[in-house]
């Protein structure tokens, strides 16, 4: 991946150790990439988005596969990459994710923007007091009807049972 930025060398090779390092990875460096996990794969996948020291990264569900370990060091590497005027472009749909990690959001429906701002932004165009990210989208998405058939069908089971 380094030699597609251009990169070459001790440089690279120490950038290598020590991202291989960071995802502990090292002792499969010799393995073929088949033989990794999903979440080994991912590490890996970010290593090389990582590799050539990027000003923006651009990820689509970074956090799956990982375990939560791994999960939480990505997380701490995105803030510290933010924190040095990097920029970081996630898409996800663990809402929860989202609302912890990104200063901004954007709510896609069809393939349109619906929403965009700080979570505190939407809560204040929405009238939505304290809701989650996940309230908004519900709300924002009329996936509030989903919620209400789920709660007719719970009450349907709680009778029947």
């Amino acid at each position: 991946m380094a030699a597609l930025y251009g990169q070459e060398g001790d440089a690279v090779e120490r950038r290598v150790t020590e991202l291989l390092d960071v995802f502990e990875l090292t002792h499969w460096k010799d393995e073929l990439v088949e033989a990794y996990s999903h979440g080994m794969r991912q590490k890996l996948i970010i290593s090389s988005a990582l590799i050539h020291r990027p000003q923006c990264i651009v990820v689509d569900e970074p956090m799956v596969g990982l375990d939560p370990k791994a999960a939480r060091l990505l997380k701490d590497i995105f803030r510290q990459f933010v924190a040095r005027g990097g920029t970081v472009l996630m898409s996800t749909h663990t809402l929860e994710v989202a609302e912890a990690m990104c200063d901004r959001v954007a709510i896609l429906q069809h393939g349109r923007i619906v929403a965009e701002g700080t979570v505190n932004d939407l809560r204040q165009q929405h009238r939505a007091g304290d809701a989650s990210l996940e309230e908004l989208f519900l709300k924002l998405t009329g996936g509030a009807q989903v919620r209400d058939l789920v709660e007719v069908l719970g009450a349907d089971g709680d009778r029947a049972a």
